[in-house]
């Protein structure tokens, strides 16, 4: 594996707050009220000052920010055949479960036209790259190592799945699901060729799956499909990441499986709660190059519940996330070192990476932080790395 030699390296997850400026242009040429190469200037002008902030804060795998996509998954709408963005208030109409809707609406505190989701509506079919261009524009701003994030398979089959409209497609999610890997895989492609280091996929929706034990489901878009038993729904999900995994294995690029347990809201009582304990079939089984995993509050449970498997230990980086993207407190030195010695019991320092626990700004319309804190987080993520080197090598 590339880049092993180095300890405690350092990268991002992926989304980072856009600007006014960016929102508003993006909403005019959504509009047609903007030429594309006036707003693709506005965006990597944008796109530079989020690299730069990571270069001057010695981040070794950089992302692009990703900036140009609405939310962490609905943007791929704008990039495939069969598939339309709907808000939320769009899909009212088609939703079976009316009353349940409007209770996740409520405990997300959001408004049904602010947060987009993107819908099977026909054949879906790959139309053109989904981050590949983002990458290739991301190439030309750094020479360090880049990381493409991109919507994990089980997710994006699970959100874009609303009967009334994808059944005349699609006679199961399982076979939408078959289409949606063909997708990935033509992605996978296309990022190979152009040369990027890492793939980050993002599952988020496992921990619903595990956790929220027929409460209300509280992960907006994806929750709203409606779900088989846990351990049914935890098999589709495996077939689904393993192909994609094993895909990307094979062109020779690092991929990491990416789960939290929600990164909407600041109130940390109405995000998810467990340890990783009922998804370590799932890893195993899919066995991903690095698994970044949000460890930075209680709610994630314990370290040592990760590696109570012999297969994760021996075999996967941990890409420990010991940052909450949600708080503007600026964690101390003190809880990352202490955090790290946690895993040192486990695993070498070579296959210690360091990170946040999840993005910096989920939707577009609703960052969970700002460029201030952020600038601040990173200036601390640096001072941890540093000093564990000087520590450790």
């Amino acid at each position: 594996i590339i880049m092993t030699n180095s300890s405690f390296l350092v990268s991002l997850l992926g989304s980072m707050p856009r600007s006014k400026k960016l929102l508003t242009a993006k909403r005019k040429l959504n509009k047609g009220n903007l030429d594309i190469d006036t707003y693709q200037t506005i965006l990597d002008e944008e796109t530079k000052l989020v690299v730069d902030l990571q270069v001057h804060n010695n981040i070794d795998i950089i992302t692009s920010g990703e900036l140009n996509r609405d939310n962490y998954v609905s943007f791929i709408a704008e990039r495939l055949d069969g598939v339309t963005m709907m808000s939320m208030a769009d899909m009212f109409d088609y939703i079976e479960d009316k009353q349940g809707f409007e209770q996740i609406l409520e405990i997300l505190d959001v408004p049904a036209i602010s947060i987009k989701n993107a819908i099977c509506t026909g054949k879906v079919k790959y139309n053109k790259p989904l981050v590949t261009d983002e990458m290739a524009e991301l190439k030309k701003l750094t020479t360090k190592k880049i990381k493409a994030t991109l919507p994990g398979p089980y997710l994006i089959t699970r959100s874009m799945w609303l009967p009334a409209l994808s059944k005349q497609y699609y006679d199961s999610k399982d076979s939408l699901g078959e289409d949606i890997i063909k997708v990935l895989k033509e992605e996978i492609d296309s990022l190979a060729k152009i040369g990027v280091d890492v793939i980050q996929f993002d599952e988020p929706v496992l921990t619903e799956v595990v956790f929220s034990e027929g409460k209300t489901r509280s992960f907006m878009c994806a929750a709203l499909s409606e779900k088989k038993d846990p351990t049914e729904e935890l098999d589709f999900a495996t077939k689904l990441i393993k192909s994609v995994v094993s895909y990307a294995k094979e062109k020779e690029i690092l991929v990491s499986l990416h789960v939290c347990r929600g990164n909407w809201s600041r109130d940390e009582s109405i995000l998810l709660t467990g340890p990783y304990t009922p998804l370590l079939p799932l890893f195993e089984e899919t066995l991903p190059n690095i698994l970044t995993l949000e460890f930075s509050t209680p709610r994630a449970g314990e370290i040592s519940s990760l590696f109570s498997s012999d297969l994760i230990r021996e075999n996967c980086i941990l890409g420990l996330g010991v940052m909450n993207p949600r708080t503007d407190d600026i964690e101390s030195l003190e809880s990352i070192l202490s955090r790290v010695e946690e895993v040192l019991h486990y695993i070498p320092k070579e296959r210690i990476w360091l990170n946040p626990d999840c993005g910096f700004a989920t939707f577009a319309n609703r960052p969970v932080s700002t460029m201030d804190i952020i600038e601040k987080k990173l200036e601390r993520l640096n001072e941890a790395k540093n000093t564990l080197r000087n520590l450790y090598d």
